[in-house]
């Protein structure tokens, strides 16, 4: 009997819910984030989670550093989650296995196997570019977390510290130097405006249009991509690399550089087998792998 499963990614600005009923996926139901309070989001997930209809188990997306054993949030930004053992309220509250993840790790356990549930790839490195960089690992089938459970913030790679001098003194993260600083969305506003554009969306969408700035704006960006993906085939050498996030509705335009810089700073003999490509389920990435996460863990309980 296929399981009924329960999805919500949780962002900064929206919440996408959606169930996952064998291998297909429902229409995600969005709602805009409460984040006046850690209270109110609180029980604003949980008002979603029981519309959403009964579940053999529950999985959560966040954008926080995630304690994966009690669900806690050690580090939250966007949110007010930062030390809510969130995966045990849910579980007490909706009265079903309720587990917590970070929501690239969720997105790239999603891009990791295909419609039908079956594994694409022994190893997949999923980016996610939006406003921040954000990143998943996934290794037979499974989410790499590290030794603590926090991992992976690969956004938070240093690409362009100058260490001519030793070290420059760290500054609050994102340090400017890291694969976030210099090429998250934020960086491709400060490209944009730079050239006159009214932010990274504008420059997008002009780039399309050829704009020749535009277009030099996001192959600065994807070039710096390059860098980041050049040392994750160096570090994991993986079959898939995939970029998502809102910034990769730029399409070739960002993803050409990326790949012509990142394998220009490979060995020769590595990485002939890796393929980096844009992520397949786009927005829906989150919601169906926080699913997913569910599904997996509901197994080992």
């Amino acid at each position: 009997m296929a399981q009924r499963l329960i999805g919500v990614d949780v962002g900064g600005t929206k919440i996408s819910v959606a169930v996952l009923d064998g291998p297909r996926l429902s229409d995600p139901a969005i709602s805009p984030t409460q984040t006046g309070s850690s209270e109110a989001l609180v029980a604003q997930l949980v008002e979603l989670a029981r519309a959403a209809g009964p579940a053999d188990a529950i999985g959560f997306g966040v954008p926080s550093v995630i304690d994966f054993a009690t669900g806690t949030a050690r580090h939250s930004v966007n949110i007010p989650l930062h030390g809510v053992p969130l995966r045990n309220i849910m579980t007490e509250t909706l009265g079903m296995p309720a587990f917590v993840d970070n929501d690239a790790n969720a997105a790239a356990l999603a891009e990791a196997f295909d419609d039908d549930l079956r594994p694409i790839a022994q190893t997949l490195v999923m980016l996610t570019v939006g406003t921040g960089v954000g990143g998943g690992i996934v290794i037979n089938g499974r989410i790499h977390r590290g030794a603590t459970g926090a991992a992976a913030e690969l956004g938070h790679l240093i690409i362009g510290a100058d260490l001519r001098d030793g070290a420059p003194a760290p500054e609050r993260p994102p340090q400017p130097s890291s694969l976030e600083g210099l090429a998250a969305g934020r960086a491709l506003d400060r490209l944009g405006s730079a050239h006159g554009f009214r932010d990274g969306h504008d420059v997008v969408v002009k780039a399309k249009a050829g704009d020749a700035d535009a277009c030099d704006c996001l192959r600065i960006l994807g070039e710096r991509l390059g860098i980041g993906i050049a040392n994750m085939v160096l570090a994991f050498e993986p079959e898939l690399v995939v970029i998502g996030g809102g910034v990769s509705t730029a399409g070739d335009l960002l993803m050409e550089p990326a790949r012509r810089v990142a394998r220009a700073y490979l060995l020769e003999g590595l990485g002939t087998r890796t393929e980096i490509r844009l992520a397949r389920y786009g927005p829906q990435a989150g919601v169906r792998g926080a699913a997913l996460l569910a599904r997996q863990e509901l197994e080992e309980v």
